[in-house]
Parts: structure tokens; sequence; C-alpha cells
């Protein structure tokens, strides 16, 4: 804040006069007069200009990005312009994303199935789609109770391909549900891909584990408890809890499901920037590979 924006913010928020201000600040009030009828300098209005672009990205983003995202964003938008002026932007006009909570599992191993070895070793790249999905289940609360989703997402774009729902705790058919509709949503030809989850007893079942061989899916299961084994499921309900859950109050799970539905649909997939994807978004991604 220039001298003048100063002085003159004393009187617009705190009603002191100008000449107290001046008087105070050891400044004549013509020259405050002065200075404040002149026209706004080029780097004035080159800031004036950047700042009203920072704070459109952020608000776009329903308040989520960060300093990161909001700089790529305006890199995308044709704007040169360095992180650290973004990040100084921010501070000055207040814009802050929330912090991310941590969330509590669903996972319930059984320790009589026989779990898949660990095929991805916390390696969560490929090099096209459909060569890794991963998974996971995550509680959504609501007035009528939580609803359950269960997610497949494809490790190479990020793409959230698809989530089912249940309003009881997951079960088996839930996973099994999820994974029929990724395939539907890849064309119904996905023989080759591993699908990457917790060592829950919904995927260790004998009949999830059915499915995945009709489908020719090959299982790939993380350590019990182990969050860092599934980081790529674990930072997509992240996302989605600190972008989406945390500011809602549902009434009902149909609307709990519309919501994220939507969320997924018009935000996350088509336009939210993914640091894995070079600050892309997973559609984009995609549709890149494919050109």
């Amino acid at each position: 804040m220039s001298l003048v924006e100063h002085i003159a913010a004393q009187r617009t928020e705190f009603g002191v006069p100008h000449a107290v201000t001046c008087r105070a600040l050891g400044v004549a009030p013509s020259t405050f007069y002065e200075r404040r009828s002149r026209p706004p300098s080029a780097v004035r209005r080159r800031r004036e200009r950047l700042d009203a672009a920072i704070k459109e990205c952020f608000d776009a983003s329903g308040g989520t990005y960060g300093s990161p995202r909001v700089h790529a964003q305006l890199r995308l938008n044709g704007h040169k312009v360095s992180k650290k002026t973004v990040e100084a932007s921010m501070a000055r006009q207040g814009l802050r994303a929330r912090q991310r909570r941590r969330r509590r599992s669903l996972t319930r191993p059984d320790k009589a199935a026989a779990p898949a070895p660990d095929l991805l070793q916390r390696d969560f790249t490929a090099q096209a789609p459909d060569q890794k999905w991963c998974g996971d289940f995550k509680q959504v609360p609501t007035g009528e109770g939580p609803v359950f989703l269960a997610t497949v997402e494809d490790l190479y774009s990020r793409r959230m391909l698809v989530f089912a729902t249940s309003d009881r705790y997951p079960t088996a058919s839930l996973a099994e549900a999820a994974l029929n509709m990724a395939a539907a949503t890849r064309g119904g030809s996905v023989a080759g891909v591993i699908f990457h989850t917790d060592k829950g007893s919904q995927h260790t079942s004998r009949d999830f584990s059915e499915a995945c061989r009709r489908l020719g899916v090959t299982q790939s299961m993380g350590r019990a408890g182990s969050a860092l084994d599934n980081a790529a499921a674990e930072s997509f309900f992240s996302t989605l809890t600190h972008e989406l859950i945390a500011r809602r109050r549902w009434a009902t799970r149909d609307q709990a499901r519309r919501d994220i539905a939507a969320w997924i649909d018009t935000w996350y997939n088509p336009l939210r920037l993914h640091s894995a994807n070079n600050m892309t978004s997973p559609n984009d991604h995609e549709r890149a590979q494919a050109a």
C-alpha cells in the first residue's frame, strides 16, 4: 500500500480526516492531494490487472488453489508472471487456500485372505492410459446418514474414471460395481490393467478377485495401514474433502451424490490442474497423449 493509499484508507475505514493523518505522518496536505490526483502509473495499472486476474483464478477454483496452481493457470491463460509475484499478490489480497485434513481409513483387512503382491512399489506413474489404476473407499456424511464411495482412478492422467456408491458400509459388491463401471467407461476392453488397492477385505474377497480375472485385470495391493502405499487414491480423497465435502452440508444422500458427480465431471476431470500432469487437467493430459 502506498503512502497516498494509506492516508486515504484512514478516512475511509476509520473516519480520520486527511489533514490529521497528514500531520501525523509529516506530509503536507497539498502533497497528498497532488499525488492522489495523478493518474495511476503503468506499474500500478499492471499490478491492479494482475491482482484481478489472480483473484479470478482463485475464485474460479472455489478458493481452493494455492499459489502454485494459480501461477500455472495464469501461464496457461497467457500471463507472463513469476511465482514470487503471484505469492506476493495473493498475500496482499488475503487469498489463502484452506488447510487439508487427514481422513479416516475404511480398510478392514481380512487376515485369512491371501493378498496380491504390491506391483507398484509406490510408483504411481504410467506411460499411457489404462496401464495402472488405483481405487479406494470414502465415507461422506449427510443428514440421512453416510454415503460410501468406491473409486477407480487412472494413474496416467489422474482421471477419475468412475465412482460407485452405497448407503451401507463398503462391500466387495461395491468394489466390483466400480471396477465394472470403469471397464465400461474405457470401452469394455481393459485386459492388462494393473488395479492397485489396499488390503481391505473388499479387494481380497473371492468375488472381487474373480471379477478382476474375468476382465483380465491384475490386482496389486499395498500394505495394510500404509496410506503411502496407495498415495494416489489418498490424494484424490484429500482433494475431494478439501475442495467439496468440507464446504458442504447435505441433507440427503442424493444431494451428495449429485454434487460429487458434478464436481468430478465439471471441475476435477476437465479443468482442475494436476501437479502429476505438469499442471494440466486429467482430460487435457489424455487428449495430449492421444494427439
